[in-house]
């Protein structure tokens, strides 16, 4: 594997089964687990929408944080390359997906709303444009085919 080529593995196990399969669209569970080695298991179902676990990870919901984190890490990479320091960073993030008439559905954007804390003196400026950088980035919003909106808030922290 050269230096430029790097993978992930997750492996997606169904815990659903009721003990009748798929027999039915009601008759199983969504539940599964995503295991990645050496990590905590994550519990996904479906979107509560969707027949699934509201109280687990959804897949939707882990495209949208995805995103976020992305951004935020190379946001405070640049942000410390540059000399800035950044003391809080939160992000409302937000997607929004659209259904079709036949059950399919896509995503058609993702809003991400960070609220950066930054201490000493600053360009505000500076710090609000390395986000469009940090967008321009991150490996995550380069891969997905729909906008993906950052509406960065920058305040001077302690």
């Amino acid at each position: 594997m050269s230096g430029r080529d790097h993978h992930y593995r997750a492996r997606t196990v169904w815990t659903g089964n009721r003990g009748t399969g798929t027999s039915g669209y009601r008759d199983y569970d969504r539940a599964h687990v995503v295991k990645v080695e050496g990590k905590p298991d994550l519990l996904g179902s479906s979107d509560a929408n969707f027949l699934g676990d509201g109280s687990r990870h959804n897949p939707e919901d882990l495209l949208v944080a995805a995103l976020s984190a992305c951004h935020m890490l190379w946001y405070l990479h640049l942000a410390a390359d540059a000399g800035l320091v950044v003391t809080e960073y939160q992000d409302d993030a937000e997607g929004h997906m659209q259904l079709r008439r036949d059950g399919s559905g896509a995503f058609v954007r993702v809003s991400l709303r960070p609220h950066v804390a930054i201490s000493g003196d600053f360009d505000p400026e500076l710090a609000k444009g390395l986000h469009h950088e940090a967008h321009e980035k991150c490996f995550v919003a380069n891969s997905v085919n729909f906008p993906v909106e950052v509406e960065p808030e920058i305040v001077r922290g302690g």
